[in-house]
């Protein structure tokens, strides 16, 4: 059964102890659900670069111990008080910028930066009473964005778990929660290229190569010239491209792949690598030496 009593659960997640470290799966404690919110069991995670960047800590708050990881596919355990939209069974995917449905921005059609639960990288805590549900001999091992994947099972706010089709393959549509869903937003939504244009990516990166397979055709080097790249992209293209996308946010791939995609979304294409939940670690090296794009974390080995 799904549905557990509301108690503490010895459970075996990967603790970030400090900055740039190996994680190391731990026996901690993971709370039941409190007020909105759920307990969800994760089956499959995936690294991305978001979860290196805070797992260095090289230009921010450092926040450790840790649970990271904020991409990936599980199904409702139990839920706590005044959850009505969720149910355990529910296959869903938890997402770090969560809608409350009370907010302005929430009921605003121009933005979806929730009030209540948008994303706070230096919060630990849960919102409801600002306690952690992860502990190891009672000192609490801190969330990440509200999500903490990397875990057997984690709790996270109603409004940040999103129910998806039971039939949808948790393996692959997990990397929906975070690097496709921004990439995809970012171009359908906001530059709403059609058929015939061209744009121009900057940061590609490590993820050159297989950008190619997405029908990227051509790359500039800013150091590769002494005039702004700009300029250069300008004389490539008669005059500049009809769609600029900007993703120095380490999205890497996905918003180059998301211009060529006009019809159903090849999750397949991005997962590059497998690992059991065992071998985790082995996420981080594939992606730090540039080699992934997603590698998928099973939890079930």
């Amino acid at each position: 059964m799904l549905c557990r009593s509301f108690h503490y659960d010895p459970l075996k997640p990967a603790v970030a102890w400090e900055a740039g470290k190996p994680l190391v799966i731990e026996e901690v404690e993971v709370a039941p659900p409190q007020k909105m919110e759920v307990r969800m069991k994760i089956l499959y995670t995936s690294l991305c670069r978001t979860d290196i960047h805070f797992w260095e800590a090289k230009s921010q708050n450092p926040v450790f111990p840790r649970i990271f990881g904020h991409e990936a596919g599980g199904i409702v355990e139990s839920v706590g008080e005044g959850v009505t939209e969720l149910a355990p069974g529910d296959h869903v995917l938890p997402v770090f910028t969560g809608e409350c449905k009370l907010c302005a921005h929430c009921k605003s059609q121009e933005s979806n930066m929730c009030d209540l639960l948008r994303i706070n990288t230096d919060r630990g805590v849960m919102i409801h009473d600002g306690k952690s549900r992860f502990s190891i001999n009672g000192k609490p091992i801190y969330h990440f964005v509200g999500t903490s994947t990397f875990s057997e099972y984690t709790v996270v706010h109603e409004g940040c778990a999103a129910k998806i089709n039971p039939l949808a393959p948790l393996d692959k549509v997990c990397v929906l929660s975070c690097g496709i869903s921004t990439g995809f937003g970012a171009t359908v939504n906001v530059a709403k290229p059609n058929k015939g244009l061209n744009g121009g990516c900057f940061w590609i990166g490590s993820c050159r190569p297989s950008s190619k397979k997405f029908g990227v055709t051509e790359f500039v080097n800013p150091k590769d010239y002494n005039k702004p790249v700009q300029e250069v992209i300008a004389e490539m293209t008669g005059g500049g491209v009809d769609r600029s996308i900007e993703c120095t946010g380490n999205i890497d791939v996905m918003i180059s792949a998301f211009e060529c995609v006009h019809d159903e979304l090849e999750l397949e294409k991005f997962i590059t690598h497998q690992v059991p939940f065992s071998e985790i670690n082995k996420a981080f090296e594939y992606m730090l030496k540039g080699e992934s794009i997603r590698c998928i974390i099973s939890m079930e080995e």
